[in-house]
């Protein structure tokens, strides 16, 4: 069994969760927010540092999903969003676990069957993969489904026995030997 991390970051509301991959479905564990409020940057990213490694040390999961920054509007905000994930990547390879990105599309894809869905679609899903009977916080919902991409993704690979694959920029990349 595999326990793995998801992560939603931004600089204002970094969403987690953490699913059990059992290799035929997935169960709940934890969810929430790391709320880091309205000051500098530079202590809203130690905030979400400091929280993704409290929730590491808590937890000790084996791997960690997380989403990719895309372009917004504001390219300040995407910076922004950018520096965040780079706090919590920092947090999980210092814990020395294996990170793996999907973007926002593969995430929504993986959960819902379509990448442009609604985040209340996906929440909505989330809450039936994992049989939830209360909704998650829409930042906690937008990680748990990294982590069931994730998980739904290495399910692919161990049936395919393409466990050693590993992915970059959404496109997978076989070791050959």
């Amino acid at each position: 069994m595999t326990l793995i991390l998801g992560i939603d970051p931004g600089s204002r509301i970094t969403g987690y969760g953490i699913v059990r991959d059992n290799g035929r479905r997935c169960e709940y564990i934890a969810s929430g927010c790391i709320r880091t409020g309205t000051g500098e940057l530079s202590e809203r990213l130690n905030a979400v540092f400091s929280g993704i490694h409290e929730i590491i040390s808590s937890y000790h999961p084996d791997l960690m999903s997380i989403e990719q920054v895309f372009m917004a509007r504001n390219a300040d905000s995407a910076l922004k969003l950018g520096q965040a994930r780079g706090a919590a990547i920092v947090a999980a390879t210092q814990a020395g676990l294996a990170v793996s990105e999907y973007s926002a599309t593969q995430i929504k894809s993986a959960i819902v069957g379509s990448g442009r869905a609604a985040k209340e679609q996906v929440q909505m899903m989330v809450m039936h993969l994992l049989q939830l009977t209360q909704k998650p916080q829409i930042d906690a919902s937008d990680a748990l489904a990294a982590a069931l991409c994730h998980a739904h993704h290495r399910q692919t690979l161990i049936a395919h026995d393409l466990s050693s694959a590993k992915s970059r920029g959404g496109r997978l990349r076989l070791t050959v030997r």
